[in-house]
């Protein structure tokens, strides 16, 4: 790492501001960097800068055309398959030469299973946006302007080089005057232009492929409006900033996880002064080993983490690569870099869960239908040749368990068949996809057989249990009853899964399903519980007259056969559930004793008793009826006819 310096040894002398304007322009002041992404701004702007936008155009096209050729050779020649990774490693490169808007770009297309082929979503997924260093006096007149006062005055120390330079902009280390270290982050000179000048060109260029190729089966134009307004948020420190302070107020509280604090009197849309962090890139392990951390907990904390952003509140850290997830000295994970975020709106958050559900189930048409909702498919979309291939993709997948999936195959697999069928990812998911790949990718790197799945089913576990939303409860009551039978093993499985949940609460589980058993939505659930019940007492109590009748006729002495001794299979099931809450946090008399009175007071309740007796007494009339027939019924034995008296015999001949 580089050493840390004073600034007055680097920093911009006053004469030399003009120089470096003209020679590197700053920003347009006709694309304010203040305003959000905004194509009719942009395309307004491009349409009266003809030579610039047919220069750039140029630049861009030369190496387009040249792979394009190549790839029609490939198809003309018949070796489009055997050329695939070599054409696709090309197109990683071209993209990198063209510059940040294009490195983002591939970096969009690596989550777009539904654009690009599986082959090219790999190479892509390795794209980098690592660049030169720009000069230390461009930065420091940035800090100059965006701050207003020189480095000098406002940092004791900086860097004397950048210590990281990406496509959006470079990082120094550096000291307050008041001592805290700071990572000071300083944009690329001339971003604003560059961006706005290649969005205008790609949406362009959107829109003639949306004209002209019929086959193209996503809407590219709101592709690339998602992606624009991506990439001008990531350009917006300010933005950055917010979107830190955010994460840390919803996540930081969370076990081992550590969000580091922006300073705000030393951060502007250009320049971004955050607390410098100390760590260790989890994907370097005997480092991490050296200091005695664990590098797999950390991994569980950030899929812990990750769950929470998903499902729970739905604002997301869409980049987590090695080099924003740190190991910290006391064994924490601290998460960098908050230009990336998105969004999952709580429909979309219920859908997720849901498909876990049907996923669950092997309900294949139900997950064609989350699809629909979840918009990858159009709501007049013929499930009939999807739903077979869905069953062939997680079928093959879904050995013992969900759990034990490997998240990166089965989205390989997704992969490939989105590409076939007509799906659009939305744009949520291909980051959602993004996040969880490469926080897999970091964890096999560290343990060959962890699996992001088997440590998130418990959160999922959980969330089903406990959501009061009538989504998710219609979620449960799909998992646990199948043709109105209760499936116990499903429930001593959520149960089981759920207990590992870092705050699973017992008590707050059983109050809301003693709400929700004896609330108006209950009301399938109650009639379920009343026919199990009457089903239970009845097999108990037919096997209790049995066992006594047995006992009677053996002690008067009479022959009779031992009733077969089984228990009831219900009743086995409710042990093994007694069992699991007795191993689970929280579980003990007080609250049994917190919940027994409030059972006792719910009329649905003493109805429930009503039913279940009423039930009892009809099974117990029909076996009583069924008896009496059987006996009825039993032919009677043939007897021979009486013989006639030998005297009365005599007299009749």
């Amino acid at each position: 790492m580089p050493s840390v310096a004073t600034v007055a040894s680097t920093t911009v002398p006053p004469s030399s501001t003009d120089e470096i304007a003209a020679v590197h322009p700053i920003d347009s002041p006709q694309i304010r960097p203040e305003m959000r992404y905004d194509p009719e701004a942009i395309e307004r702007l491009y349409s009266g800068r003809l030579f610039e936008v047919i220069g750039r155009l140029f630049g861009i096209m030369w190496p387009i055309v040249t792979f394009t050729l190549q790839l029609f050779w490939d198809k003309w020649t018949g070796q489009v398959q055997r050329n695939e990774p070599k054409r696709a490693a090309r197109a990683r490169q071209i993209l990198t030469d063209l510059g940040p808007a294009y490195i983002k770009v591939g970096q969009a297309l690596s989550t777009r299973p539904d654009l690009v082929s599986p082959v090219y979503l790999e190479e892509l997924s390795q794209l980098q946006d690592k660049l030169p260093p720009f000069s230390n006096a461009l930065a420091f007149q940035f800090i100059t302007e965006e701050l207003g006062d020189r480095p000098e005055n406002i940092y004791a120390e900086l860097t004397e080089a950048p210590i990281a330079a990406a496509s959006l902009g470079q990082v120094y280390r550096g000291r307050l005057k008041t001592g805290e270290e700071v990572a000071v982050k300083v944009q690329r000179p001339g971003l604003f232009e560059r961006i706005a000048l290649d969005t205008y060109i790609l949406r362009q260029a959107s829109k003639l492929a949306t004209r002209f190729i019929p086959q193209l089966k996503s809407d590219l134009v709101a592709i690339m409006d998602e992606f624009g307004a991506r990439i001008f948020e990531e350009m917006d420190y300010m933005q950055e900033g917010l979107n830190a302070d955010r994460f840390r107020d919803l996540y930081g509280h969370l076990d081992d996880i550590y969000v580091p604090s922006i300073y705000w009197q030393y951060t502007n849309r250009r320049v971004l002064t955050m607390e410098w962090i100390t760590g260790t890139k989890l994907t370097d392990l005997d480092a991490i080993m050296a200091k005695g951390i664990d590098a797999r907990y950390l991994i569980e904390v950030g899929v812990q983490c990750s769950l929470r952003q998903l499902l729970e509140h739905g604002f997301f850290h869409a980049d987590p690569h090695p080099g924003n997830l740190l190991a910290t000295p006391d064994g924490k994970l601290a998460y960098l870099d908050f230009g990336m975020m998105s969004q999952v709106k709580p429909y979309q958050r219920y859908g997720l869960l849901e498909a876990v559900v049907h996923l669950v189930n092997r309900d294949f048409e139900g997950l064609g239908r989350d699809y629909i909702n979840l918009e990858f498919l159009t709501p007049d979309t013929d499930l009939t040749p999807i739903v077979p291939a869905l069953a062939n993709v997680f079928n093959n997948a879904l050995g013992a368990s969900v759990a034990e999936l490997n998240f990166k195959s089965i989205t390989d697999q997704l992969s490939a068949l989105m590409y076939e069928y007509p799906f659009r990812v939305p744009a949520y998911y291909a980051l959602i996809i993004r996040s969880l790949v490469t926080l897999e990718g970091i964890a096999i790197k560290i343990d060959p057989e962890f699996k992001v799945l088997s440590k998130a089913y418990p959160y999922v576990a959980k969330r089903l249990l406990s959501d009061p939303s009538p989504q998710l409860r219609a979620s449960l009551q799909d998992l646990l009853f199948k043709e109105g039978d209760f499936r116990w093993n499903r429930l001593e499985n959520l149960l089981k899964n759920a207990k590992d949940s870092p705050d699973y609460d017992l008590s707050q589980i059983l109050h809301q399903t003693v709400n929700f058993i004896f609330s108006p939505r209950g009301e399938f659930i109650r009639a379920q519980l009343v026919d199990t019940l009457v089903a239970s007492l009845d097999g108990l109590g037919h096997r209790a007259i049995q066992q006594t009748v047995f006992s009677i006729r053996e002690q008067v002495g009479l022959q009779a056969k031992a009733p077969a001794v089984r228990q009831p299979e219900t009743l086995t099931h409710v042990i093994r559930i007694l069992d699991i809450l007795r191993e689970t946090p929280g579980f003990g008399p007080d609250l049994a004793l917190e919940l027994v009175p409030h059972i006792l007071r719910q009329p649905e309740f003493r109805q429930m008793g009503g039913a279940v007796a009423s039930g009892l007494s009809q099974r117990l009339i029909a076996r009583a009826i069924r008896e009496l027939l059987a006996q009825t019924d039993k032919p009677q034995p043939v007897r021979p006819p009486a013989r006639a008296p030998r005297a009365l015999a005599a007299a009749s001949r």
